[in-house]
């Protein structure tokens, strides 16, 4: 979930927020429906689609900072255009279709989180015949990147080490994490290739993989791989991270190599780049040769992967195994009763009053078991 800081610092993103609301300013029509999907603590778009002229905007937002945007849309005197919703998307059902559906849902990428089966969601149950989605549609670019400074910055810890100590075990998860970084134009050896188009007009699978050949252009040390994306908001309104384009909020994101490797030009670097959803999260995994020029001569073979990016216990993955036969833990035992007691009947107190009776040697008193109960209910209560 994003602080109340993070989102002043979308707002203060100028040149995102102006084009964002060129774009709806350009797809409203008088009196258009328009649903503001992850309006944020702020409502800016929600408000913006007042001023442009929309007839009913909805606001969707499943953080708590939707009360703040409540208060910004009232203090505006918007509070009677805009019906603000706690919720995910996929579990709300509006009493009219959307003309226009806005949404900024990314991460550093577009293929963050849940955000392709919540727009594909949107775009079949709550949008119109002919209406708008904002954005329309990100392409995804690469290009191999000489970054020593943001390499190091990850790696150098783990190969010096510290107090004598050896931290090499550590470099492993490091090389096998993708990060924000800003990267120059003069840093890329390759020109960018497109290594996938998002269409969210048609777009259905949230897992998305491509394959590029990146011709190395000048002598260097390859780090890794530079991925941003350009974005066409509607026609004729577009929007990129890219190296040199101005600074977004978005930064670009930088794949590291295993190891750094000397490169020349008219050098191939191969990539195949997947990023799969996995729950709520992307399992990322970059597979990388270096060729050198007029010849097979292979420089470097690197596998990496998200997967691998966190260090994991072998008890935890055999929890996770097909062939695993559970039981609930003591802490499962308690959660597992106190729901099964929220049957819309009876109230938390006297949930807490139960759960304390029957775990004694957990809750002092049913004021310690409320905490949990309180948690659980605005978890999976309704």
């Amino acid at each position: 979930m994003y602080s109340v800081s993070s989102y002043g610092e979308m707002i203060a993103d100028r040149i995102r927020a102006r084009a964002y609301a060129r774009a709806l300013e350009s797809a409203i029509k008088p009196g258009a429906v328009v649903l503001d999907l992850g309006t944020g603590a702020t409502g800016i778009f929600a408000m913006l689609a007042c001023r442009y002229g929309a007839r009913q905007v909805y606001a969707l937002e499943s953080d708590d900072g939707i009360e703040l945007a409540r208060r910004i849309a009232s203090a505006n005197s918007l509070a009677d255009r805009i019906i603000f919703i706690q919720g995910l998307s996929t579990d709300v059902t509006l009493p009219e279709t959307a003309d226009v559906i806005i949404s900024d849902l990314r991460g550093i990428l577009p293929l963050f989180g849940c955000h392709i089966p919540s727009i594909k969601d949107a775009r079949e149950r709550l949008l119109s015949s002919g209406g708008t989605l904002i954005p329309q549609e990100d392409t995804l670019w690469a290009a191999v990147a000489d970054t020593p400074a943001l390499y190091e910055r990850y790696q150098v810890p783990w190969d010096r080490g510290a107090f004598g100590f050896d931290l090499g075990p550590g470099r492993n998860i490091v090389t096998n994490t993708w990060h924000k970084g800003r990267t120059t134009p003069d840093q890329l050896l390759s020109e960018p290739v497109c290594w996938a188009t998002l269409n969210y007009r048609t777009i259905g699978r949230p897992h998305v993989h491509g394959e590029v050949a990146l011709r190395v252009n000048r002598a260097g040390t390859a780090h890794g791989l530079c991925v941003w994306f350009d974005s066409i908001l509607v026609e004729a309104v577009e929007l990129s991270n890219a190296p040199g384009a101005p600074e977004l909020i978005y930064g670009q994101a930088f794949f590291p190599l295993s190891e750094p490797v000397a490169v020349v030009a008219g050098d191939t670097v191969n990539v195949s780049i997947r990023a799969d959803l996995v729950g709520e999260d992307y399992v990322w995994q970059w597979v990388t040769q270096i060729v050198g020029p007029g010849s097979p001569r292979v420089k470097a073979n690197f596998k990496q992967s998200t997967f691998l990016g966190v260090p994991l216990s072998p008890a935890r993955l055999r929890k996770r195994a097909a062939n695993h036969i559970p039981s609930l833990s003591a802490d499962g035992q308690v959660r597992c009763f106190a729901l099964s007691l929220m049957d819309g009947r009876t109230s938390l107190d006297r949930i807490a009053e139960q759960l304390a009776a029957r775990f004694r040697d957990r809750f002092g008193d049913s004021r310690e078991a409320l905490a949990v109960v309180a948690d659980l209910s605005a978890q999976y209560g309704q």
